[in-house]
């Protein structure tokens, strides 16, 4: 029987554009408004974790798990994006779903009669959270088209 010949593989993680690439994401990263967008993006999701809490709505069960598993998720998210965004750029375009999903979540999850307390805080979170998550979309497209 005859051996196959092997042929060394090629990594493509390696290359020089995509190595290239990355480093100019990185680099936007670290930059003062990179840090301060990741920076709110993640105080922001802490706060959508709490704010149930913080708000006095923790007794409707379904706003309460969903804000506090969402916000979880969002600050873990802002977390990565800002110590490695040029590996994980490809999901910043999640944060403004996010946000866009905590406005409308009070609406949506049941029981249906949510006060005004919990749409406010909401409605408001949501609408950092999206601003965040389109500045965090682009950042990296911003930062490689500057050249």
């Amino acid at each position: 029987m005859a051996e196959r010949p092997t042929h060394p593989t090629y990594d493509m993680g390696q290359h020089p554009d995509i190595a290239a690439l990355r480093a100019r994401y990185d680099l936007a990263a670290q930059s003062r408004s990179g840090q301060s967008v990741s920076g709110l993006a993640f105080l922001s999701g802490l706060y959508l974790a709490i704010s149930p809490w913080v708000v006095g709505f923790f007794g409707r069960t379904t706003l309460t798990v969903n804000n506090l598993v969402t916000g979880i998720a969002l600050a873990l998210l802002a977390a990565g994006i800002s110590s490695a965004y040029g590996r994980i750029h490809g999901l910043a375009w999640v944060v403004p779903i996010i946000g866009v999903w905590t406005i409308i979540a009070p609406w949506v999850l049941p029981p249906h009669g949510a006060s005004v307390g919990m749409i406010i805080s909401n409605v408001v979170t949501g609408a950092v959270i999206t601003a965040c998550g389109l500045a965090c979309v682009t950042l990296g497209t911003m930062s490689t088209h500057r050249g």
